[in-house]
């Protein structure tokens, strides 16, 4: 299994963040078992693309909702390092409580985190 769970929507609130917001939260390694996907539909195309993240953000992005890790953005980047046998990327991850607000971005050590 290469992700720990697969949904077809964000579970979590909406947190408002910008691409220029996310930017600012320093990208860390991240283990792909556990992370739950908020997208069930990869585009073959775009997981093939020599430039697919010319336009975006280099890293992927992961909300912390709940004790759990949800990536919102990065996953054909992710399934990309998976068939590279890699099992983990770096992400950006952003921490929000239970009733949603974005508290901060993730820091330390912790339970996602391991080596590639």
């Amino acid at each position: 299994m290469i992700f720990k769970g697969v949904l077809d929507e964000r579970p979590y609130p909406d947190h408002g963040l910008t691409l220029k917001e996310w930017s600012a939260i320093p990208p860390r390694l991240v283990r792909l078992d556990r992370i739950i996907t908020t997208k069930s539909v990869l585009a073959l195309d775009r997981l093939l693309a020599d430039d697919s993240t010319f336009y975006g953000d280099l890293f992927a992005h992961v909300v912390q909702w709940k004790n759990e890790w949800y990536m919102e953005d990065g996953l054909h980047r992710a399934v990309r390092a998976a068939l590279r046998q890699r099992t983990a990327i770096h992400a950006r991850v952003l921490v929000m409580t239970t009733d949603g607000v974005a508290v901060a971005a993730a820091t330390g050590r912790a339970a996602v985190e391991g080596p590639a």
